[in-house]
């Protein structure tokens, strides 16, 4: 497990990183790269949409194109301050301070969920996914925002010692044991030589198609 997928460190790194997050951020997760992610996941003006990790509010103000709406969660208070800044403590955006492991809200209370730059934090990625399905309604998009795993030797090392990286198979492996249907990865990239996100989409399954008691055993064991 990497330094910041301890919680109690990912908010002190938060602490002072919010500080300048919204000027780093472009350099790997820019408004065109946004603008590619909405497309995929496709919001609708009477969604009821959830942005867990919402940070300083920069997948929410692309969010708020398109819905009149929007829940945010995060953990940092030092982000959500930020996020204040832009929307109002009142207003379009509704806050939640939480964890991604245990989110604050009934099951089927979303029509879809997005989380951008918040996975690679998640001590276990795969509770967390099964969490935002159980809140996402049958049949909703999911749409996640992850670093992708480097190539080079040296910053895997790296990499491995921080956070979270992964790579498609992993990616696979993890919305698998989560219980999603209809995975599809896209590779982003600001710029030629940047750190690349991998963006997926996925379904919740339709009622009649939830994973059986079976596969969600399965699917435990897959995250241990």
């Amino acid at each position: 497990m990497g330094v910041l997928e301890d919680k109690a460190r990912a908010r002190l790194f938060y602490k002072y990183l919010s500080k300048v997050y919204d000027t780093i951020n472009p350099l790997v997760w820019n408004t065109e790269m946004r603008a590619e992610a909405l497309e995929w996941f496709d919001p609708q003006p009477d969604d009821r949409i959830l942005d867990v990790g919402a940070g300083t509010g920069f997948a929410t103000e692309g969010l708020l194109e398109h819905v009149d709406e929007i829940h945010a969660l995060d953990q940092s208070v030092h982000q959500m301050e930020r996020a204040f800044q832009k929307f109002g403590r009142r207003g379009p955006v509704k806050y939640v301070r939480g964890d991604a492991e245990r989110l604050p809200f009934a099951d089927d209370a979303f029509d879809k969920t997005w989380s951008s730059g918040s996975i690679e934090y998640w001590p276990n990625p795969v509770v967390a996914l099964r969490e935002i399905r159980r809140v996402t309604k049958p049949g909703g998009t999911v749409l996640i925002v992850g670093p992708d795993y480097p190539h080079n030797e040296l910053f895997q090392r790296l990499a491995d010692a921080i956070m979270l990286f992964y790579d498609t198979e992993e990616a696979d492996e993890m919305f698998d044991a989560a219980g999603f249907v209809d995975v599809e990865h896209h590779v982003q990239q600001a710029k030629p030589g940047s750190p690349r996100a991998i963006t997926t989409v996925a379904q919740v399954p339709p009622a009649e198609e939830e994973p059986t008691a079976a596969s969600e055993t399965a699917g435990e064991a897959a995250a241990d």
